[in-house]
């Protein structure tokens, strides 16, 4: 991907001013990508509450994800980006009752309507009015300061750090995904994919009590990452015929009648058939990666094992909740995913480390936010006064 050259914000007298170190009133200042993909800085007001059950949060770190890619490839719209993030509440509306200014909160950067079928059922990450962050028209969380309601803000717990807490989203993604796949308690799952998601649907599936769980990928670093991530076992992908990829990892995991569960984490072609060929009879299929939208899909065999197949897409009720609970808990541990942190000011760089598949997961700080800060794990390290002058 061909990236843009990054334009600075501009001072009254206009010149060029880094992020970090402006000591001007306060203002909104938001990473933006344009109609022409080209990338930018700019300078708004600071965002007033749309209601008064609302909250701000001053972005303290944010992580980058394919999804943020794909967006920036296409450039349709003048759009802020990002949506994995973690902050410090900054404001809040008269109608909160359950978070106060200075509370550390992940943010969950999808708004329902909260009228409709789909959410009135309980499955809200389905509404067709869904309000989510850096998906057009809506901005996201590269800036300053972010706006939500307060459910979707949730307290973070006090040994857990900004950076860490900025990945409570692609956790819940992960608690979604194998939370679809029934009961993991016992059962043998193999995880198709070892980038981000790949990687917490197998550290869940292991909290979650699976006995075995196997990581799939055709990059050796990922495996090898994934195998001090908590993955049981690995295989690295072969070219060849999708059945011969499966009778050889299901050698190697010891399985001869194949994977309760198989989580596609890639959404390539090659993956999903050599995943269906390796699922048990019976078994349950979760499909969570996006790949191209129409791909050569082994139906047949979906209906010879009488195997369910599922679709999953973000995370619904209580998926934030238990996902800060396995973070609580220390069933499972984030810190080690984050391979690469940028300053705001080098957030286009982020992005093209992210395009180019460099490391795991990529960070990108807030306005004015260093690591030392972000490291801050308790809300007497991270008070607002400490924070910098905007």
């Amino acid at each position: 991907m061909s990236l843009a050259d990054v334009q600075e914000p501009k001072n009254s007298s206009g010149s060029l001013t880094s992020p970090e170190n402006r000591l001007t009133a306060p203002m909104n200042t938001s990473f933006i990508l344009s109609p022409s993909r080209q990338f930018s800085y700019e300078d708004g007001p600071v965002p007033s509450l749309p209601t008064p059950r609302y909250v701000r949060v001053r972005i303290v770190a944010t992580g980058l994800c394919g999804s943020d890619v794909r967006i920036a490839r296409c450039g349709l719209h003048p759009i802020t980006l990002g949506h994995e993030s973690a902050g410090i509440v900054d404001a809040c509306g008269s109608d909160v009752k359950g978070l106060s200014v200075g509370d550390r909160v992940a943010l969950e950067p999808g708004v329902g309507c909260n009228t409709c079928e789909t959410c009135r059922s309980g499955r809200y990450n389905l509404c067709e009015s869904m309000q989510f962050a850096a998906t057009p028209p809506y901005n996201g969380t590269l800036s300053t300061f972010y706006c939500l309601p307060e459910e979707c803000c949730y307290k973070l717990p006090s040994h857990i750090s900004f950076r860490e807490g900025a990945l409570v989203e692609p956790l819940s993604i992960a608690v979604h995904c194998c939370g679809l796949a029934g009961s993991l308690q016992g059962r043998s799952v193999a995880v198709f994919g070892a980038g981000p998601i790949g990687l917490l649907c197998c550290a869940v599936a292991q909290a979650f009590g699976a006995a075995k769980v196997v990581v799939i990928d055709a990059v050796a670093p990922r495996l090898s990452f994934a195998t001090d991530f908590g993955a049981d076992d690995v295989y690295m992908m072969e070219a060849g015929f999708p059945e011969t990829n499966a009778q050889k990892v299901l050698e190697k995991a010891g399985l001869d009648a194949g994977f309760d569960v198989v989580i596609d984490a890639t959404g390539a072609e090659p993956c999903i058939n050599c995943g269906v060929a390796a699922l048990k009879r019976g078994g349950v299929f979760v499909q969570a990666g996006l790949g191209s939208p129409n791909i050569a899909f082994p139906i047949g065999q979906i209906c010879d094992k009488e195997a369910t197949l599922k679709g999953s897409f973000r995370y619904g009720p209580g998926d934030y909740k238990l996902a800060i609970q396995l973070l609580e808990s220390n069933r499972i541990q984030l810190d080690s995913l984050i391979t690469h942190e940028f300053a705001f000011s080098n957030a286009e760089q982020a992005f093209q480390n992210v395009a180019d598949r460099v490391g795991i997961k990529s960070l990108i700080f807030g306005p004015g936010i260093d690591r030392a800060f972000a490291e801050g794990r308790t809300e007497q390290h991270t008070r607002v006064s400490d924070l910098p002058r905007l």
